[in-house]
């Protein structure tokens, strides 16, 4: 979307988004952060499941990293979690462009990028000290589902899914 000549960018018109590989240097320092906010939040490693970056190669997964203002803000990837339905993984904002439309952005991107590698479901691991993902989900139409992935038996691990 580009403005008219003389009219201002609102937030989600400013957000670009692009798809690069997982391992990726600029991938790799907002997974850094992602996992370190995750750390903070429930001690630890943040996140210890077991990620391969040649999973996130299409046709079988994709890696976006959103940008605002040129500079690199927010990530989420999927990769294949059986035939026809995508995980969503390393999902993250960060803290200085958070209320800006980032994380919708980018999680509506992810959606059309599984959907058009075929994917008809999109499922999400996350935990219950991440109150402003679980609302994002939502109220995006993701409903809970019974858990799954590596921390299904986890004390406080809901899982969220929907048709994309």
């Amino acid at each position: 979307m580009r403005p008219r000549a003389g009219r201002t960018l609102d937030t989600v018109s400013e957000i670009e988004i692009r798809v690069v590989r997982f391992d990726a240097p600029v991938a790799q320092q907002l997974i850094r952060d992602a996992l370190a906010d995750l750390g903070a939040r429930y001690g630890g490693t943040g996140d210890d499941t077991p990620v391969d970056a040649a999973e996130f190669v299409p046709p079988d997964g994709a890696f976006l990293v959103a940008y605002l203002a040129g500079e690199p803000v927010g990530c989420g990837g999927w990769r294949s979690h059986g035939a026809d339905t995508a995980e969503l993984k390393r999902m993250y904002t960060a803290p200085a462009a958070r209320g800006r439309g980032v994380a919708r952005t980018v999680l509506a991107a992810v959606e059309r990028s599984a959907r058009e590698q075929g994917r008809k479901r999109m499922v999400l691991e996350c935990g219950d000290r991440q109150p402003e993902a679980i609302a994002m989900y939502t109220s995006a139409g993701y409903e809970q589902i019974p858990n799954f992935g590596f921390y299904k038996d986890a004390e406080g691990c809901v899982s969220f899914g929907r048709t994309l």
